[in-house]
């Protein structure tokens, strides 16, 4: 029988891909579990924000540095390394919500080790994927967040009946080590770029200049990165906006619908089955059409890459502004699961704009950027998560609960507004074209 060998760049993506998955896995199964332990012990909800919030602090501080680092070390390195340290973490730090400091630091250091992961991955993959697979490649990378995020909404919360929220813990460190074996055994680094097959195929792309040598060799030598070009670049502006209202939006929702579910909607998590899932399910869905969508629009030449990353971006966000703004309105749970669902995919569907467009205007520098961009994306967790529990919790005090649909309506309406906001920043400012050698 003939064994089938699939080229490297495959297998790197395939794992990155499997890498984003267990991350949510973890984030997800936080929140809930966290939630489960928090309500049993009569936690208010502005310090459950804060906890929940914690991890983003966390996340915000490591973007930049590694972005730097996955330059500087390697990408793949960085990946291991911070794998490492966040699945030593989960699997030594107990859940007790009542030892708030502990969680707070713990919730930290999951944060740093975990913010090195995207600006690495894009190193990866900037340096792997060639450009007319990039759109897909990334966008199959990325919706593993979300098919993780489905599978721990799935199955975590019967993890948490049947097992207790500590064992939510200790299944994902056992996840975040098993990844980290398979990256040690079949990760390795791309071609040099000085070999002339690996640069015709379109990878291989070395993210430091190549200094030539009068012997004919050549030398890489470290790069200087242009940080005032990059602060002061409006494609870069437009991608940060949208990176913060994207993640607003994702991060409210994954960190408060299952609030929004048991005590808004007054449902049980277990009991809702598998429709809990299908937000995040249809991220999954949406994310890799998106992606597959850009690449024939590009490759077939039937837009430009600039118009095709506006007109994702722009429908995407737009679509999901309008489901953001719709969901308090709706008080079932088939009403609140379409309208995260549509929200969710549609957001999705737009990082086939903002978010791939990082390699477009700045291969050489795809990691740096990442790492600027994710750093907005994780201050819009820090924002919208902390904002929201002081939100629900000064609602709780006007209306005694939260099962009016008055108290959640500036959750969904804030990142609703924001989407439309940052559509037209991103229509007006984006551009597809490279503006970093």
């Amino acid at each position: 029988m003939r064994r089938i060998i699939f080229p490297r760049r495959y297998v790197i993506v395939f794992l990155t891909f499997i890498c984003t998955s267990v991350c949510y896995i973890e984030r997800v199964g936080f929140s809930i579990a966290y939630t489960a332990a928090a309500d049993a012990a009569g936690v208010n909800q502005a310090i459950k924000g804060t906890i929940l919030s914690t991890f983003y602090y966390g996340y915000a501080c490591s973007q930049v540095p590694g972005g730097w680092a996955a330059q500087k070390i390697g990408g793949r390195r960085v990946l291991l390394l911070s794998f490492v340290l966040w699945s030593l973490t989960c699997a030594v730090v107990p859940l007790d919500p009542n030892r708030v400091l502990l969680l707070v630091l713990a919730r930290l250091l999951i944060g740093v080790a975990q913010g090195f992961i995207f600006p690495s991955i894009h190193t990866v993959l900037a340096q792997w994927v060639p450009p007319h697979e990039r759109s897909r490649s990334v966008s199959l990378t990325t919706s593993g967040m979300y098919l993780g995020a489905a599978a721990g909404m799935l199955v975590i919360p019967s993890l948490v009946k049947f097992k207790g929220p500590q064992f939510v813990f200790t299944t994902e460190a056992a996840l975040g080590g098993l990844w980290t074996l398979l990256w040690f055994k079949y990760a390795s680094d791309p071609p040099r770029s000085d070999r002339p097959k690996a640069t015709a195929a379109g990878f291989g792309e070395s993210l430091l200049p190549i200094k030539k040598m009068e012997n004919g060799g050549s030398t890489i030598h470290s790069a200087k990165i242009p940080w005032k070009r990059i602060f002061l670049s409006m494609p870069v502006w437009a991608i940060v906006i949208n990176n913060f209202t994207f993640h607003y939006a994702l991060y409210v929702l994954m960190n408060w619908l299952p609030t929004y579910f048991e005590q808004g909607l007054q449902l049980s998590l277990q009991d809702m089955g598998s429709s809990k899932m299908v937000p995040y399910l249809n991220m999954f869905v949406f994310s890799n059409i998106g992606g597959v969508v850009a690449d024939q629009l590009i490759t077939k030449k039937i837009f430009s890459v600039t118009v095709t990353r506006k007109l994702l971006n722009t429908f995407g966000f737009i679509v999901a502004s309008l489901a953001l703004i719709a969901l308090p309105l709706f008080r079932s749970s088939d009403g609140a699961v379409f309208c995260s669902s549509v929200a969710l995919g549609f957001l999705a569907l737009g990082r086939a704009g903002f978010a791939i467009n990082h390699m477009d205007i700045a291969p050489r520098y795809a990691g740096i950027l990442m790492g600027v961009s994710n750093t907005a994306g994780t201050l819009a967790g820090i924002v919208g998560v902390g904002l929201t529990g002081q939100l629900l919790e000064a609602s709780k005090a006007t209306h005694s609960d939260l099962t009016s649909a008055e108290s959640w309506r500036p959750v969904f309406f804030i990142p609703g507004y924001l989407c439309i906001f940052s559509s037209l920043v991103f229509l007006i400012f984006s551009t597809g074209e490279r503006i970093f050698d």
